[in-house]
């Protein structure tokens, strides 16, 4: 019998961390942007990710990065591949990323 594909949380999905939800209380969502490259892409559309233990940073300048991510090497393009475990930036709206800073500095 052939292995069933794993399900995705929404439409249009490519990763999800539904574990967390399980060890955290989840008070807010944000949903933003990720820069990526070209290969990055590619590996996300065949479903090539990783996040079970990613977590996000906010920086001094004020933006978010994503750390501990794997995206695995888009294989057809091996000579002009991403680095796997690569610091991402999100790509948010300021007053979200403000908000953001200050509930965790409450904490």
């Amino acid at each position: 019998m052939a292995k069933a594909k794993k399900k995705k949380v929404a439409p249009g999905d490519v990763a999800s961390k539904r574990y967390a939800s399980y060890r955290y209380e989840l008070s807010d969502r944000l949903e933003c942007g990720i820069a990526l490259t070209g290969t990055e892409v590619k590996s996300l559309r065949d479903g090539a990710a990783q996040i079970k233990d990613g977590y996000v940073v906010i920086s001094k300048g004020g933006e978010l990065w994503l750390h501990n991510v794997h995206i695995a090497p888009y294989p057809p393009a091996y000579h002009a591949n991403h680095e796997p475990e690569r610091v991402r930036k999100l790509l948010a709206h300021r007053k979200e990323i403000d908000k953001l800073a200050v509930k965790v500095a409450e904490r």
